[in-house]
């Protein structure tokens, strides 16, 4: 983690943001959807200063926004995993580390469960354990949510949390963080994961094996299921996709980084 975070560093350091010309033309954005508040936040502040600059950003999931990057389809592609050296090698990309994540495990606020183990999780995920009883909660079906396999939160999650045991085949599918944060908030046997930056009082995120998913406990390195969000572009950033991740980069992005519910890379 400490050497990603010098290399992004390194990057404001080498790009100064303010270049004293007005930028113009078109910036398209893509792929996870756990930075979509952060980017909206900073393409605002670059719009406003940039009038004849236009920025579009969707979300489609990691995989789509490295793909969609490397095919030079948009400018950069936002991904919440780590980049693949075949990825990185196949289309001459490069990953910015613009902040840290946490992955909570959330249920309906009125759940009484407050605490699972990285054992239970598996086991949940899995579809080997069915019921909320077993858990110490009410009795009733667990209703588990995941994302599409394109999801870089659903890898990050499958890799720190759920190791070999999988997703059932018969889990809800949903398309973002939004959308998950909104499905598990309106069901109250519901289950999932999704970015802390999404963390809101409609659902209640559980502590893994009794550590609270706090930013101060992800920051500390206690809550373990954690990762950076990066931006991606097809070679070296330059031009408007250089401007905006200078911006997030900046102290003043790195303060949207944290608004927004992250923790800071720097």
């Amino acid at each position: 983690m400490k050497k990603m975070i010098m290399v992004a560093t390194a990057l404001v350091m080498a790009f100064p943001i303010f270049s004293g010309s007005k930028l113009t033309g078109e910036l398209k954005i893509a792929g996870g959807t756990a930075h979509i508040e952060i980017m909206k936040t900073a393409a605002d502040i670059l719009m406003k200063e940039n009038p004849d600059l236009k920025v579009s950003i969707s979300g489609g999931g990691s995989g789509l926004g490295i793909k969609q990057a490397g095919e030079g389809l948009i400018d950069i592609g936002n991904s919440g995993r780590v980049v693949k050296d075949s990825e990185i090698k196949e289309y001459g990309l490069v990953p910015y580390a613009i902040a840290i994540d946490g992955i909570v495990v959330v249920v309906n606020p009125e759940s009484k469960v407050k605490n699972l183990t990285f054992a239970q999780i598996q086991d949940v995920f899995s579809g080997k354990i069915t019921d909320w009883k077993d858990l110490g909660g009410e009795d009733g079906e667990i209703n588990v949510y995941t994302r599409d396999k394109e999801s870089g939160t659903r890898k990050t999650f499958e890799e720190l949390a759920l190791g070999k045991s999988g997703i059932k085949d018969d889990a809800n599918f949903v398309t973002s963080n939004g959308n998950m944060k909104v499905l598990v908030a309106g069901d109250k046997a519901g289950i999932g994961y999704m970015s802390v930056g999404y963390m809101d009082d409609t659902v209640k995120a559980l502590a893994v094996e009794g550590v609270e998913a706090s930013l101060e406990n992800i920051k500390a390195g206690k809550y373990k299921v954690q990762r950076f969000l990066y931006s991606v572009t097809k070679g070296e950033a330059a031009g408007n996709a250089k401007a905006l991740i200078d911006l997030i980069l900046s102290e003043k992005g790195q303060d949207i980084v944290k608004e927004k519910g992250f923790l800071k890379v720097k």
